[in-house]
């Protein structure tokens, strides 16, 4: 199945922007008999088109979990706080959520860099906190190697992305040479670049060049110029999806003929009208796929209410609610943490058995879902599991 792109106007995103931000700044008199449950999500700034679609797929979670009765018999009210993906906001996003709003648990936050800065509020509020989409390690588990109690997520980790990335191009695109071009000032595109040259370099491949930018930078002719004498079969972008479009564009305009291999960031429909026909053949690797029989109907769903962008945001915070929803038998966060931590198989959206590592707060059974970019579409290819 291939997966539209879509053409979203600018009247329609201003449109949609007002009416998540007037859900996120108005909060609504709250009920006695209702429980607050927080989502912290980037509305406005860089991230928006992912954080406008991740809040889309969280008000129909919320709908389908009132409609069976709610949470311990009581509705859920939803409390969106904008946090344009940046530090700072975030931490009073979430600050405002737990000691205001007084949320019983927070949904987001999406961005791995703004999950760690919001995690001393949860941790000091005891309010646990489920992310939708922060893949780096150091989100649930510190570099201490402690587990940070109040912290979950619904998605798989970098070290298991780049581990797929490298074994997919190893393996299914018969590639021995590899570059990579990465984001210094970026702690997912470091890390998603060190986890995939290690896996790779393990499989047999060969790391021909290693460049870096600088977040910010539109010109990545000097660094590609690099890459191009060392003649890669594959040149991986763990990057932005404006970045990725920019290098694939740039890296075509110098005579590259590398397939070019991006992370989960490229799961926005924006790289398609910013890469065009420079993207043709790329693949990706992403969360899920709208191409699952068991999320078409909901896509229709989510499709007629808000129309699009849909990205992948949207299922998993989808996931994150359905598996509070299931697991919380209490308002108390210690005791929805062990619930939480307790989780051996729960049907979501994605998955009928979705299952947890307590000692991680990491799932155990999320697969790695393959894209393909053809006639400026995504298409997807397989499902991957890492060996």
């Amino acid at each position: 199945m291939k997966i539209k792109k879509w053409a979203v106007c600018s009247l329609s995103f201003i449109l949609v922007a007002s009416m998540l931000l007037t859900t996120a700044c108005s909060s609504k008199e709250s009920s006695k008999d209702t429980i607050k449950i927080g989502h912290a999500v980037a509305l406005t700034g860089d991230a928006s088109v992912f954080g406008q679609s991740e809040h889309t797929g969280l008000k129909l979670a919320v709908e389908a979990v009132n409609k069976k009765g709610g949470i311990m018999g009581h509705q859920v009210e939803l409390v969106a706080v904008d946090t344009r993906a940046d530090p700072t906001e975030t931490v009073n996003a979430v600050r405002r959520l737990v000691e205001q709003e007084k949320v019983k648990a927070v949904i987001g936050v999406a961005q791995s860099g703004v999950a760690m800065a919001a995690t001393p509020i949860v941790t000091n509020a005891k309010v646990p906190m489920i992310s939708t989409t922060s893949s780096n390690p150091f989100v649930t588990v510190d570099k201490n190697g402690d587990l940070q109690k109040y912290v979950f997520r619904v998605c798989f980790i970098d070290p298991y992305q780049g581990t797929v990335a490298a074994q997919f191009a190893y393996d299914k695109l018969k590639a021995k040479t590899a570059a990579i071009l990465y984001d210094v000032g970026s702690d997912y595109s470091q890390w998603l670049a060190k986890y995939f040259e290690e896996a790779f370099s393990k499989m047999g491949g060969t790391i021909v060049g290693k460049e870096a930018y600088r977040t910010g930078e539109l010109d990545f002719r000097a660094p590609l110029g690099k890459i191009k004498s060392a003649e890669p079969d594959i040149l991986f972008l763990p990057m932005t999806q404006k970045d990725a479009a920019l290098a694939v564009k740039q890296s075509r305009d110098l005579g590259i003929t590398a397939t070019f291999l991006g992370g989960d960031n490229w799961g926005s429909p924006d790289i398609l009208e910013l890469g065009g026909s420079a993207l043709e053949g790329s693949y990706f690797i992403n969360l899920a796929s709208f191409d699952d029989p068991r999320i078409k109907d909901w896509l229709k769903e989510n499709e007629s209410k808000f129309g699009g962008p849909v990205v992948r945001n949207a299922l998993l915070a989808y996931d994150a609610m359905l598996w509070l929803a299931e697991r919380a038998g209490s308002t108390d966060g210690d005791k929805i943490v062990a619930a939480l931590e307790d989780t051996k198989g729960v049907e979501v959206l994605t998955t009928d058995k979705f299952m947890i590592d307590p000692t991680t707060h990491n799932p155990l059974n999320r697969e790695a879902y393959i894209n393909t970019i053809k006639n400026n579409e995504f298409v997807f290819v397989e499902k991957y599991a890492a060996k």
